[in-house]
């Protein structure tokens, strides 16, 4: 049986522009892995438009930072070398690393071009509010200081299907490009009408070289990183029907379990089990859902019914499917989807998506390590590591939960024979002090069980027919081990 697997995610928005972060990915590795983290989502490689971009004003594909190009040569965390180093560093202690890609947009083109548009409602994107007419608009990717190395495609205008800058008028809009099988995809999210545009020049799936490329480049960057997975940017915004055929090419090139999880940023549940039945279930999603359960637990208190968290969310209805997490990039303070979970809730949200059965778990930088920038946030390395460590050593076997008051939940891990002194029960409140009856065994009756994260004092005697009374501390969580769990590992 293999120990629980454990992702974080290795990067914040706010992360100094220092060139470092490679570095630091090779540095912290070793010390996270002894958490049980064996995965880390980095940020994207790949060029942007300025060395200060991270990663999603996407310039050039084939450019991990070697390149003098939108003046520099490093990206935001490094040079390619450093990038290659980190991720062996990684590797090197048994942790896979999966690399953001950005598949939907190009930024900072090289030159303008002058083509014929009409301008959409930005509410609803199939009302057109203009008649034909033609703008200048930044469509044209030459990359003359990378001089087809790597790749000799060059994207021009009708390689996309939407932009929204007029650089003759200084005009921004929501544009539409005209042409020939010009139109917005139809096989994406539905909000405002059609979600195919976002930002930038919009990729236009539709045509066949642009499919030819992208599955091109993406044997390209996964042959030279050597990554293990790729986490996809916005793919609520991407033709689905193109991210299944992207799934299914580089899984026939590089195996059956190179991992694939999407952002498909949409607390609409149906809306991510309709992508999922597009991508005949090849890939994860993160669980949108949960996240902002989790924000608005923290924000109501004890008003929230702690034993309806699960409902309405991925890891409930499609647990094999589902990245469970507590906060990202996007949700941290002043960032576009602000959703922070507030600080007194995060031990209890790490709880509930660390120690329990389903779901795949991402763990943020963010929250381990810390936010940078004008606000900075402390790091909650030693509240999380004790969760880590549960989940590593002793959330294993069957799952009973009590989720029987609004309050005070609680659930138990059977524990199994491969995992000497595994098993754990975890209870926790929104509310006042509480305490769980909750049954871990006959055969444990006897002994004694302690609290690991040192909430509760408390020493909890199994009764004869296998009970345990479990109290938890007023707004906290108590993860309970057996007293003697370190000696019989």
């Amino acid at each position: 049986m293999e120990r629980n697997h454990t992702m974080m995610q290795f990067f914040e928005w706010h992360l100094a522009n220092d060139g470092d972060h490679w570095n630091r990915l090779a540095l912290l590795a070793g010390e996270i892995k002894e958490h049980g983290i064996d995965a880390l989502w980095i940020p994207p490689a790949t060029k942007g438009i300025s060395q200060e971009d991270n990663g999603y004003g996407i310039y050039d594909g084939y450019d991990l930072g070697e390149f003098d190009q939108k003046g520099t040569v490093r990206t935001k965390y490094g040079t390619k070398q450093e990038l290659l180093e980190g991720i062996a560093a990684c590797k090197n202690v048994g942790i896979q690393v999966y690399s953001d890609v950005v598949m939907n947009h190009k930024a900072g083109a090289d030159d303008t071009e002058r083509f014929e548009v009409i301008e959409v409602d930005p509410n609803d994107r199939y009302r057109v509010v203009s008649e034909p007419f033609e703008i200048d608009g930044w469509t044209k990717f030459s990359f003359p200081a990378r001089n087809e190395k790597h790749s000799s495609f060059k994207w021009s205008h009708y390689h996309f299907n939407g932009t929204d800058y007029d650089a003759n008028k200084d005009r921004i809009g929501i544009y539409q490009i005209l042409g020939d099988n010009k139109r917005w995809n139809r096989h994406v999210d539905h909000e405002f009408g059609n979600y195919d545009y976002l930002m930038f020049a919009n990729i236009d799936y539709h045509h066949p070289a642009v499919q030819a490329e992208m599955l091109h480049w993406g044997e390209w960057f996964i042959n030279t990183t050597t990554c293990d997975g790729l986490r996809l940017d916005a793919i609520k915004h991407i033709n689905h029907k193109f991210i299944s055929v992207f799934v299914h090419a580089m899984r026939l090139k590089f195996g059956k379990d190179f991992y694939f999880v999407g952002e498909f940023w949409k607390s609409d549940l149906e809306a991510c089990q309709n992508f999922l039945n597009y991508v005949d279930y090849d890939i994860d999603l993160f669980d949108v859902s949960l996240h902002y359960h989790f924000h608005e637990a923290s924000l109501a208190g004890r008003n929230y019914d702690l034993s309806k968290i699960f409902e309405d969310t991925l890891v409930g209805t499609h647990p094999t499917n589902a990245v469970t997490f507590v906060d990202n990039h996007d949700s941290q303070p002043q960032e576009a989807l602000e959703s922070w979970v507030e600080d007194w809730f995060k031990p209890l949200a790490y709880a509930l998506i660390l120690l329990r059965k389903d779901g795949y778990p991402c763990v943020f930088y963010g929250d381990y390590i810390g936010i940078n920038g004008e606000n900075p946030i402390q790091g909650k390395k030693d509240m999380i590591d004790p969760i880590l460590d549960a989940r590593y050593h002793y959330a294993y076997g069957d799952q009973k939960d009590y989720f029987d008051h609004g309050n005070t939940i609680g659930w138990v891990r059977k524990g199994v024979s491969d995992f000497p002194g595994s098993g754990c029960a975890v209870v926790m409140s929104n509310g006042d002090d509480g305490k769980k009856r909750m049954y871990v065994g006959k055969k444990l009756a006897g002994q004694i069980w302690i609290d690991l994260t040192g909430n509760h004092p408390s020493r909890v005697k199994i009764t004869k027919d296998g009970f345990g009374q479990f109290r938890v501390k007023s707004g906290t969580v108590s993860i309970y081990v057996k007293e003697n769990a370190l000696e019989e590992q």
